[in-house]
Parts: structure tokens; sequence; C-alpha cells
């Protein structure tokens, strides 16, 4: 390492951020706070690559989520940037303060002077692609309308199970999507009263809906439903004549989510003429149950440690990575919870699916429970499996081969 290496920390925050300096001899160079504004942190990084003579390569930046507008500013300047797990961070806290001491300049310094001492702690930063960002963009964006759809289908059911739960037994709000048009039909027990047995054929023709006909279904909605006080219907009636809108807006804005996902996916998987090989993102969609959403959640969340064809990485973020607690004697392993969320419920959704549509993973739960392993504990077993064969495959450059592998086991 150069003796001419800046040292620097960034506690980020919503409206400033504080910068501390530290030099080869970890003394504090620089030391203040930019607001969250274009021009200000412009100024601050060319203030510090003029503290480095010119040379950003001689900067080296600690943060604790890559995730900002920050890090690509530094990133795209030349900088090298370095993230660090913010538990991890409170440990190197302690070196200067027992007694629980915090505050944004603090933690600024404490973040340059454990990248000078620790950087094999610290992640190196790298911007993926385009098509990468907007993957990942997408990915967090439908999470976001999935939970707009929960609560907005939990209101709508709240207002039935007060005043009309009988429709409740036809179908669920969340799962059922013809139900938001039969509660467009009828809303209230008076209007089920004037609904007639075709309106209802055609509804359930159109939805292709067999489990229940429409000569079944138009005396269960005209049943006599839960006395509530005059007035309760109508205005429940009306509140769920409102959500209703809502409700369809965030389905049809998740659905679009869902193809531009998948057109992203496409994009990513398209050959290149100088690169020889498949491309990663089709590798991942090659693997028996990983669709649209896991290969997109894999490639969103996880795109790094895919890039590095680093398996143990993959195993902590995605949470399969088991945590062992050994002194003398004792000795407990446990589920890891320390890792990223979306990525551990996309590799979970993979390894269930994977158990269904792949034989080799079945026959490996099968055996896992036999021995009396959990459902949980077994379907992290067949994931840490499934990333341990992605990461092969990554490394050859070659698609997943049912064909092959059936004749291998033979």
């Amino acid at each position: 390492m150069d003796d001419r290496t800046l040292w620097v920390g960034v506690d980020l925050g919503n409206e400033a951020h504080q910068f501390c300096v530290l030099n080869a001899s970890r003394k504090v160079v620089l030391q203040r706070a930019v607001e969250h504004k274009g021009i200000a942190l412009s100024d601050a990084i060319e203030r510090l690559v003029d503290l480095a003579e010119g040379q950003a390569e001689r900067l080296q930046v600690a943060l604790e989520t890559p995730q900002s507008a920050v890090v690509e500013m530094l990133v795209e300047r030349g900088i090298a940037v370095f993230t660090i797990n913010p538990k991890q961070l409170e440990r190197f806290r302690d070196r200067h303060s027992t007694a629980g001491a915090k505050d944004d300049r603090r933690d600024a310094f404490v973040l340059a002077d454990s990248l000078s001492t620790d950087q094999h702690l610290f992640k190196r930063v790298k911007l993926g692609s385009t098509e990468l960002v907007e993957l990942r963009a997408l990915s967090r964006i439908r999470d976001e309308l999935l939970e707009e759809t929960n609560a907005l289908s939990n209101r709508i059911e709240a207002e039935l199970v007060r005043f009309y739960p009988e429709i409740l037994s036809v179908g669920s709000i969340q799962s059922d999507l013809w139900m938001v048009e039969l509660l467009e039909l009828v809303p209230t027990p008076e209007r089920a009263r004037k609904v007639r047995a075709p309106q209802l054929r055609m509804l359930l023709k159109k939805h292709r809906v067999r489990k229940i006909s429409a000569d079944d279904l138009l005396p269960l909605l005209r049943s006599s439903s839960v006395s509530v006080a005059p007035g309760v219907a109508e205005s429940c009636g009306r509140h769920i004549e409102m959500l209703i809108p809502r409700l369809r807006l965030a389905r049809e804005q998740e659905q679009k989510c869902h193809q531009d996902m998948q057109r992203t996916l496409d994009a990513l998987s398209e050959p290149e003429p100088e690169i020889e090989g498949q491309r990663d993102a089709g590798i991942v969609q090659s693997l028996p149950g990983a669709g649209t959403i896991v290969s997109a959640t894999l490639l969103a969340e996880a795109w790094q440690p895919l890039v590095e064809r680093d398996y143990a990485r993959l195993r902590v973020l995605s949470g399969v990575a088991p945590v062992t607690k050994q002194s003398g004697k004792s000795k407990t392993v446990s589920m890891r919870r320390a890792c990223n969320p979306r990525l551990r419920q996309a590799v979970h959704h993979w390894a269930n699916c994977s158990v269904r549509l792949d034989a080799r993973s079945k026959m490996q739960y099968a055996a896992l429970r036999a021995k009396g392993h959990t459902h949980g504990r077994a379907l992290r077993a067949v994931a840490d499996r499934l990333l341990g064969l992605l990461v092969t495959l990554l490394k050859r450059g070659e698609r997943f081969d049912p064909a092959r592998r059936a004749l291998k086991a033979a």
C-alpha cells in the first residue's frame, strides 16, 4: 500500500453526509459535513482528489451501504470504495469508546480508521451494467407493489368480514383475481339480490372458474348476512369500491414490472460475440426452479459474488451457510439470520420449486427429511447444493443440461 494513501470514512445521512479523511499516519486531515446535493457532493469529491494531489487511486473510501448516490459518484471518479456490515462497524466502534458513545463524526472516523487497519474485512464496491441497475430497481419495485397489493387485499377482506362474510367463502381477494370483479358486481348483500344467474355465469366463464357454478353461487350470495347497524353495509361497500381501483392498479403495475424484468433478463442473456461461453443471466435461468423472480433477485442482489464466482460469499448472503458456535465441549449449529432478506427469500423459493421440478433435488430433500431434518433445514441444504452447482456452471460458462446430468447419474 502506498504510504501516501488517504483513508476516508463517510457516514451517510438523509440530508447531510459526514466525511473524515486520515493520512497514512492515521491522523485526521479533514473532517466536514456535506449536504446531500449534487453540487456539494461534487465539490467534496474534488476536494478529496485535491488532497490526494490529483491521484484518485490513492483514495480509499469506507461506507456502510453500497446503495447510495455517493457511492456511485465516488466509483465513477475512479476512487476505490469499500463497504462493511453495520454490525461489524459496531465492534470497531468499541475500540474507541467502551461507553458506547455514537455520533456522525465518530462513525466517519471509525470507518476510515478501520479501513486503514482491517481492509480485508471490507468488500470492494463495483458498479454493474446498466441492465443490472435497472433489474435491481425493478426487483425492489415489485416487492413494494406486492406489499401494497397484500395491504389493500387485507383491507378489503376486513371490510367484508364486518358486514358480508359469506362472499369470502367463495374465494380469496389476494389469490383469486375474479373476486375483484365479483365484488364490483355485488358489493353489498342488497345488490346481490338484484344480480341474475346469467351475469354470474358470464363472469365465471370469463375467468375459467370451475370450482363453483353460477347456480350454486347465486343462493350463497343472497343468503342472510350478519345484522349490522343502518348505513354500515352502504359505507363499507363504498369503501370497497374505492379500494378496488387501487388494488387493480397495483396488480397491473406488478404484472408490468414482471414483464420488464423478463425483458431485461433476456437482454442480459443475449450472447456477446467477443465473449466465449454463455452469459451469467442465461446460466442462472437455465437451472430448474429459477424463474423470472428468482433469477432477477439473484442477479440484482448478488451480482458481485456471481461475477467473482464466490460460492462462500453466496452462501452467507443468502443465509444458507449455518452459524457454528463452539466452546470446549459445547457446540451448537443454528440458522444464519444476518443475511440479505431478499436473497434469502428468493433462494428459499428456488429450492422449494426445485424440489418439485428436479428429481435429484427431490431425492435429496426426501433423504434429509427421512433423517429427521426440518422442512426449512432440508430446503437450505438443497439450496446450498444448487448454489454450488450454479457457481460450477458459471466457471465453465455452460448452461444446465438435465439430460447430461441424468446420463451421468445413470
